[in-house]
Formats: structure tokens, C-alpha cells, sequence
């Protein structure tokens, strides 16, 4: 597992795998962003496609 930073992924999600511990950012070097909805209006219709669960 990665636990460097990437500092262009900011994330506070800490029940994330890919989140670094001691810093809020994502490990990953790309994530995928996506919706659950057939119409997105608000920023909660919105979902972290990389999540995985610790």
C-alpha cells in the first residue's frame, strides 16, 4: 500500500484505505469521481469512485 501523499488529491475520508493517515490527502495518483444520481445538483450527489473501505 501507498501511504505517500499526494498533494493534488486533498481528502478527509479516514475510513479510507488510500487516505495517509497523518495528512489529509489521498494516496492514490488518480481517483475517480462520480454520481449516484441521474441529475447532480448538489456536491452530496457526488461519490469518491476510488473509496475502499479499510
Amino acid at each position: 500500500m501507498n501511504n505517500q501523499a499526494n498533494r493534488s488529491i486533498k481528502c478527509t475520508v479516514q475510513q479510507c484505505r488510500h487516505h495517509c493517515n497523518t495528512e489529509n490527502y489521498c494516496s492514490l495518483d488518480c481517483v475517480s469521481i462520480g454520481t449516484h444520481e441521474a441529475d447532480p445538483t448538489m456536491d452530496q450527489c457526488t461519490d469518491c469512485k476510488s473509496f475502499a473501505k479499510k
